[in-house]
């Protein structure tokens, strides 16, 4: 199969769908429908991804329709030992990988350094990017899109990053979710307890509505929320633990895996109900630039 019809059939059921429907659907009613499980056993497997190497297995855990805004998708997956992600632009979209364990190679815009996860690299409009395995264990991988609409767009180079130079330092942008980088935050969002958080990517890295990406652990007990967003929808994936979402007024149970997208406007609250703490990487997407310049204002350090 040629790398182009490989580049589509990955994209095919999100780009398709952005394109027969650019205005996302009302969001279903069950709270436990909308929230995505993790499951290994219905990943897909695909090989010579935007030309790479080996072989991937992945499943989109969110599509189009999760967010009223241009969030497209988010993929979960594993990428095979020699395996990976040929290098791509995007000229209509952003998009990072992370993995979630081992290391691998990031490239962007033709430099490459290999990464050790929790890890990802953000990969903004007109530039390209590539990741590859070159270890003997598969990498647990994440890939985040979101767009100027809900239309996915890449042209592949043709390049799969087998065997290129590595930068000791990367010379790109990259997310660490490092839990000692994190700080405790009393009664985060109205919420109970201590909260650690960390914004590990701010609104200045992304030309589209994507805004940040936060990195929360919430200890057994405590609580984020309740509070809602009229300007900023989310995606809640959780890295670890245990507990329990309530949208609105239905309360559904999150596990190691999930991912739960909150619309705009919606009210949330995140409880951590069971006894090891749960830790969450949010996404926020703006539902449009001037909310998301609205935000960067609302969030700026204050200058001395």
């Amino acid at each position: 199969m040629s790398r182009l019809l490989l580049a589509a059939a990955l994209a095919l059921p999100l780009a398709g769908a952005a394109q027969a429907q650019p205005a996302a659907p009302a969001a279903p009613a069950s709270l436990s429908q909308r929230i995505a499980h993790t499951d290994p056993a219905k990943f897909r497997s695909a090989r010579s991804v935007h030309g790479g190497a080996g072989e991937l297995k992945f499943g989109s855990l969110l599509g189009t329709d999760a967010l009223d805004t241009n969030f497209i998708f988010l993929h979960r997956g594993e990428i095979q030992p020699g395996g990976g992600i040929g290098a791509h632009f995007h000229n209509a979209c952003e998009e990072m990988f992370v993995i979630l364990d081992g290391e691998a190679q990031f490239t962007i815009d033709g430099r490459t350094s290999q990464l050790k996860g929790p890890v990802g690299a953000p990969n903004t409009m007109g530039h390209s990017h590539a990741i590859y395995n070159p270890t003997d264990k598969p990498v647990q991988w994440l890939n985040i899109n979101v767009g100027t609409t809900k239309v996915y767009d890449n042209f592949d180079l043709g390049d799969s990053r087998v065997g290129a130079p590595l930068d000791p330092i990367p010379t790109f942008m990259t997310m660490r979710l490092d839990r000692s980088l994190l700080k405790p935050v009393q009664n985060l969002d109205g919420g109970q307890g201590e909260v650690l958080r960390r914004q590990a990517l701010g609104p200045a890295v992304f030309r589209t509505a994507w805004s940040y990406v936060d990195h929360v652990v919430i200890a057994p007990g405590a609580s984020v929320g309740p509070a809602s967003k009229p300007d900023m929808s989310e995606v809640y994936y959780v890295l670890g633990g245990r507990g329990s979402a309530r949208v609105g007024a239905q309360t559904a149970p999150l596990a190691t895996g999930d991912a739960l997208p909150v619309r705009l406007g919606e009210t949330r609250a995140i409880r951590n109900d069971g006894t090891e703490p749960l830790e969450l990487m949010v996404i926020g997407v703006a539902k449009d630039l001037d909310a998301k310049r609205a935000y960067m204002l609302a969030t700026a350090p204050q200058r001395r």
